[in-house]
């Protein structure tokens, strides 16, 4: 049996015991959860509490973290904030506890023992304030001693008619009782050790359950697969959890979690109740404070917990695929002809030149009358020929395919690539106030459409203007965690910049702000000081920009290039601190920095044990190496042309058995999604992703991937369509 701490036995503080867990501990526990060394994370955190970035981290201080990438030094960061907010906690309960004079020796000790918030929470449960209580009206009544000698379980009995007191409003014997049993109840509710043990019955039993609230369930008809739902709480997956949150919060559905209560109960008896002449009362006092106070507890912190977990999947998998978009192959500088489509307003025609310039406007008519048909086909004709256009990017909304179809009939030369381009977000960015500040003397429908050719130039150059929860390539991405999805994607978009790297002279506000050791502000500047003062020659320029000194220049200098800067490594990834080491590497090999550049054979020449020094190591030595192989190389794979089946426009094109080009547009735990250009998108379910087991989707396929899959089933009245990438038995 657990024995009860009636808040007696006050001693004061112990001077001596430390109350915050030191770093060093902290750093030990995340080297050992990242089975990795403890002086990786101490070399990391130094580097991060000095101002340095992960991407700078991850790709130049190499021989200090031993080579950890972005992913661990994330990881580090967040778990060492978490201990720190546990720490912050722990300090704020002592203080608390030590101000009341409730802090004994004992109490202390459990407080720095606990290893995690729950735990610390539970300790400090019986002592925090809280709004008046059953309990704490009996023991206004002067009921704690008797409700002390019943849990006591004595083999003497209790007679509860002595603490009768009309005047307390203790009318009789059983008034006596019933508050004595309240006070159990609530003290059973705070005991730790009971509630960690229930803790695990509620994580290992619960059952999620489901119903329909019957006023609302027509409108509800969209959760229909969960108006009698039952399953395993602990393995229910999180887009089916997201799913029934969003349900609940719309009154369609009341979701409970909680374990077979003689589960519970029997785990509260076992440990609490004794043969004994009270033993009536004990079994009362536990069934209710089960009832009336731990199961709503423990039920919410299991809602809370399993609510956490289905987010943080939810932003993982947004994010993943939200790289895999920004990372998506960029067809470069090419002249293009833009075309925004529209059945009633016409699509609206813009021209840009190789870096996205604006150069020309319109609106045809493709999708209207024979007359606006050959109208739109003439101007487009003439179009490509005024501006030398090389690509034409057709937006994949409404009227898209129709458009798709019309361009394709002109008969224009062969090596013009036509493309339809996923357009998702182009409308937030064409009202934004980064669209106006680019464009104050157009619409938002030629910002749109201007968004849409430069989608097709340079993907992460143009989506960096937009928020990346508009981008389309997450789900429920309104009902998770906010503050979290938010730091998570901007993280995303400044790994992408910066694993791509920036040209300096021609950059956007919003590519420059995600650049490392920049943001808005010396982004801002930099712009100011490159209208003011002209193109950037070199990349210690940076350091006549205001406010832009020698730690944001160490940050930056390696993300920025400079194409047909005077020195070549000005357009590469290797950083100016490491300049002098490839000067050297020319000269040894007798050769210009310019042509060890071009030549294998001077390159293969070279020792790099040679360049060994206590800061620089091999694999900084490699990654220079490999840079003047390929300098300022995009890592993005090469543009494919991608085009839809002809004659396919609509659902109504589709039966089953059809194979079809597709597009993967979103990737989930569940399956994959793919656009096969009938402007709703198809599910490929996990089951249907391979002719083998598959844990995970994007084990298979990522965003943007080209597939071909096969129709299995048509749903026209839900619009729902079946794919499948198996091969057909």
């Amino acid at each position: 049996m657990f024995d009860l701490d009636l808040k007696s036995g006050i001693l004061p503080i112990h001077p001596e015991i430390p109350i915050m867990t030191e770093q060093t501990s902290n750093i030990a526990a995340v080297a050992k959860a990242l089975q990795i060394d403890k002086q990786q994370v101490s070399e990391t955190v130094t580097l991060l509490e000095n101002g340095a970035t992960v991407p700078f981290i991850a790709r130049y201080r190499k021989e200090a973290t031993g080579s950890l990438d972005e992913v661990v030094i994330t990881a580090i960061r967040d778990q060492l904030q978490r201990l720190a907010e546990k720490d912050k906690r722990r300090q704020a309960i002592v203080e608390s506890l030590e101000k009341l004079g409730l802090l004994t020796e004992p109490l202390h000790k459990q407080l720095l023992a606990a290893e995690s918030l729950t735990e610390l929470e539970d300790i400090y449960l019986p002592f925090r304030p809280k709004r008046r209580t059953r309990g704490m009206i009996a023991r206004e009544k002067g009921l704690e001693p008797l409700a002390a000698a019943i849990f006591r379980q004595s083999a003497l009995p209790v007679d509860a008619a002595l603490f009768i007191d009309p005047a307390k409003g203790v009318e009789s014997k059983e008034d006596a009782l019933a508050g004595a049993r309240d006070i159990i109840a609530e003290q059973l509710s705070e005991d730790a050790r009971s509630r960690a043990g229930l803790r695990q019955i509620f994580r290992n039993q619960a059952v999620l359950s489901a119903k329909v609230v019957k006023k609302n369930q027509e409108q509800g008809s969209k959760f229909r697969d969960y108006f009698d739902w039952q399953e395993a709480a602990g393995k229910a997956a999180g887009h089916r959890l997201l799913a029934m949150f969003r349900g609940e919060n719309e009154k369609v559905l009341t979701l409970s979690f909680r374990p077979p209560e003689e589960a519970a109960l029997l785990f509260l008896k076992k440990h609490h109740l004794q043969n004994s002449p009270v033993q009536a009362q004990i079994e009362m006092a536990i069934e209710d404070s089960y009832k009336r106070l731990i199961a709503p507890s423990l039920e919410n912190e299991l809602r809370g917990e399993l609510k956490d977990k289905a987010d943080r999947e939810a932003t993982g998998v947004f994010a993943a695929n939200l790289r895999e978009l920004l990372l998506a192959p960029p067809m470069g500088e090419k002249r293009v002809l833009a075309l925004d489509p529209g059945y009633r307003t016409g699509a609206k025609l813009v021209c840009l030149d190789g870096q996205g310039r604006l150069l020309h406007n319109t609106t045809v008519y493709p999708t209207q009358s024979e007359k606006k048909l050959a109208e739109a086909a003439g101007t487009v004709t003439n179009l490509v020929k005024q501006f030398a256009i090389e690509a034409i990017a057709i937006g994949n909304g409404t009227a898209g395919r129709e458009t798709e179809e019309f361009v394709r009939s002109l008969g224009l030369a062969k090596d013009i690539i036509i493309t339809l381009v996923n357009e998702d977000g182009a409308s937030i960015y064409s009202a934004s106030e980064v669209a106006r500040r680019e464009f104050p003397d157009h619409d938002i429908t030629v910002r749109g459409a201007v968004s849409i050719g430069r989608r097709l130039q340079d993907p992460l150059a143009e989506l960096v203007k937009i928020d990346p929860k508009s981008i389309g390539v997450g789900q429920y991405q309104h009902d998770i965690n906010q503050a979290e999805l938010k730091k998570s994607l901007d993280e995303v978009v400044v790994s992408c910049v910066n694993k791509v790297g920036v040209e300096l002279n021609t950059a956007s506000l919003e590519l420059l702000t995600s650049v490392s050791g920049l943001g808005p502000v010396l982004a801002g500047n930099i712009i100011s000081h490159r209208d003011k003062v002209g193109p950037f020659t070199d990349r210690s320029g940076l350091l006549q920009v205001p406010r832009l000194g020698p730690r944001a220049y160490e940050q930056c200098a390696g993300f920025l290039r400079i194409r047909g800067a005077v020195n070549p490594l000005d357009n590469s990834a290797v950083h100016p601190e490491r300049y002098k080491i490839v000067a050297r590497m020319a000269r040894d090999a007798g050769v210009s920095v310019v042509q060890l550049m071009g030549s294998e054979t001077a390159r293969k020449s070279l020792v790099l044990d040679t360049y060994l020094t206590p800061s620089v190591g091999l694999p900084t030595l490699q990654d220079i190496i490999s840079e003047l192989a390929k300098p300022g190389r995009d890592p993005r794979q090469s543009f494919i042309q991608f085009q839809f089946a002809e004659g396919i426009h609509d659902i109504a094109d589709l039966h089953p058995g059809m194979l079809l080009p597709g597009i993967i547009t979103n990737v989930t735990k569940f399956g994959a999604f793919a656009d096969i250009g009938v402007h709703q998108d198809g599910l490929i379910h996990i089951s249907q992703m391979a002719d083998r087991y598959v844990k995970d989707p994007s084990e298979v396929v990522k965003v943007r991937q080209q597939v071909e899959v096969r129709v299995l089933e048509i749903d026209k009245e839900r619009k729902r369509i079946a794919l499948s990438l198996k091969k057909q038995d």
